[in-house]
């Protein structure tokens, strides 16, 4: 299981100005709408804008022009020496996901902040339920789990899913024994009993260029929480061509 929520796209304007300032070539430039100007109900390209501002009170969106769009595309193909630009657009977002999928993210080091929800400090905070772990594929079929080599007999044999809920229930134990008592022994069973499907919250900042790594390196990954979840929120954001390839551009 993966979520992404809040997601924000920043740095645009900044990004297309620093992408032409090579060549000077900023009067070629025809992204952004004025808003003083510019009817944004009225505009035929609505759906290509790439983020929403308020000016007065109004919302207005603003895209990137063919010209920009396709420099950008070309500098993306000549690679990362020449997509700098791609650093400067910036993604903020929310993602809920396991332990075991945010330790495989822990390799991106460059180019990602992430400040998340404690473990340390807040794991007695609430009761502890099946909808706090990702535990999509765990199996609850015992005439699928148990063979012979395993156990004696089917019925004293637990499925996946009901030892998962054995865990749930002796952490649930230990937090009230822990709330009760304020004892560190009892906390300390909640700590390292904890799976690693337990789902953790971190408020992400990225830029597309560490999404266009991770994309190359992600993509057919085994775990559902990349080649799935994560790809799919890629490919949502504005102009995800630049992180995925495909378009114009002499690819």
């Amino acid at each position: 299981m993966i979520r992404f929520e809040n997601t924000e796209v920043v740095g645009w304007e900044r990004a297309v100005c620093g992408m032409r300032n090579p060549m000077n070539s900023w009067e070629k430039s025809d992204s952004f709408c004025d808003p003083k100007k510019d009817n944004c109900s009225a505009c035929s390209d609505r759906e290509k804008c790439a983020y929403i501002f308020e000016q007065d009170g109004k919302p207005y969106r603003s895209k990137i022009g063919p010209n920009d769009l396709d420099l950008m595309k070309r500098l993306r193909n000549a690679g990362t020496d020449h997509r700098k630009f791609m650093r400067m657009i910036v993604v903020y977002v929310d993602i809920t996901a396991p332990l075991y999928w945010w330790k495989e993210f822990d390799t991106y080091k460059v180019g990602t902040v992430a400040n998340s929800c404690s473990t340390m400090h807040k794991i007695h905070a609430e009761e502890f339920a099946l909808k706090d772990f990702s535990c999509e594929h765990l199996l609850n079929d015992r005439t699928i789990c148990w063979t012979e080599d395993i156990m004696t007999g089917p019925e004293s044999f637990q499925t996946p899913l009901e030892i998962m809920e054995t865990i749930i229930d002796s952490l649930n134990t230990y937090r009230e024994k822990y709330l009760k008592t304020k004892d560190k022994k009892y906390w300390w069973q909640m700590i390292q009993l904890l799976p690693s499907s337990y789902n953790q919250k971190r408020t992400v900042m990225m830029n597309y260029e560490v999404l266009a790594n991770i994309y190359k390196s992600r993509k057919n990954h085994k775990l559902d929480e990349w080649s799935v979840g994560l790809m799919s929120w890629i490919k949502s954001l504005p102009y995800a061509e630049l992180i995925v390839g495909g378009g114009s551009g002499n690819e």
